[in-house]
């Protein structure tokens, strides 16, 4: 698999519309077209080989399910492991010859994922330093009382930050990265320790993922049973996500059901209470 200049544009692209927070409300931008599951299913329309691209999205997707931005603070960019990550390790996967569903694949296109989204802190924090010069553009145009350039400000000067930041590292990476990855492929067997460290490293990054899900979700011992019905489920059933996902859902609504049981009983209970004390005061 190569990457074209088209190809490599049309990433950058993506990449420039992914790092916008709000683009459009929550709906476009860094909340959807960040994601790596998004991520992947486009690169895979671009590269031509949707199933890989979907896989890989996934596999990345596990390891920052949890991520979040307290107060801008960011560990990985997101952006960078969609539209950089994701398509060098389509170009791995391919020149490995491994099978795009395979352990070996899902490792690689994870470990990729987390070297790229490292790097990417670094283009997201130049965006957010280029920014300042904008609001500083902004902040002089208030106190001359031209208003209109505030409109500037807000909706042309942001993606000059966005075109040195977000299209231009993502069409020269992945452009060049591709010949880098076809390098590593012809000097690192499979069978040889660097591989093999790489594929360990990927294989634990999940594990990581899930662990900062569950401790934001889980307050109680409680809250583990429906992980380990579905975990238990996947091992010995061999489900799919589609179908953990359905039982996903049988659990919500029990959940929420029983929870609105009990918001129902205390209410009755409430107003139990409250008419037995007037029929005492009268």
């Amino acid at each position: 698999m190569t990457i074209n200049w088209l190809q490599a544009a049309l990433l950058g692209i993506f990449a420039s519309l992914a790092s916008m927070p709000g683009m459009g409300g929550s709906s476009i931008g860094n909340y959807t077209l960040g994601r790596p599951l998004v991520g992947g299913l486009v690169c895979g329309l671009i590269l031509g080989d949707l199933k890989m691209g979907i896989l890989c999205g996934v596999a990345m997707q596990v390891v920052y399910i949890a991520l979040v931005t307290p107060g801008g603070t960011v560990s990985a960019d997101v952006r960078a492991i969609s539209y950089i990550g994701i398509p060098l390790a389509m170009v791995a996967i391919s020149a490995k010859g491994l099978a795009a569903d395979s352990t070996e694949a899902v490792n690689l296109a994870t470990s990729l994922g987390a070297l790229v989204g490292t790097v990417g802190t670094v283009l997201f924090y130049g965006t957010a330093t280029m920014n300042l010069v904008w609001q500083h553009i902004g902040w002089k145009a208030v106190e001359e009382g031209d208003f209109k350039k505030l409109y500037k400000v807000d909706w042309v000067y942001p993606w000059i930050s966005h075109a040195i930041f977000s299209f231009l590292p993502t069409l020269i990476m992945v452009k060049f990265g591709s010949v880098a990855v076809e390098a590593i492929q012809n000097y690192l067997p499979m069978d040889g320790i660097a591989m093999k460290t790489l594929f360990t490293v990927g294989a634990l990054l999940p594990c990581v993922g899930i662990a900062i899900l569950l401790k934001q979700i889980v307050t109680k011992a409680v809250d583990f049973i429906p992980f380990f019905v579905g975990f238990t489920l996947a091992a010995s059933l061999g489900l799919n996500l589609v179908s953990c996902a359905v039982i996903s859902l049988i659990f919500a609504v029990l959940f929420y059901e029983i929870d609105m049981a009990k918001q129902s009983r205390a209410v009755v209970s409430s107003a139990d209470v409250d008419f037995d004390d007037d029929e005492e005061d009268i």
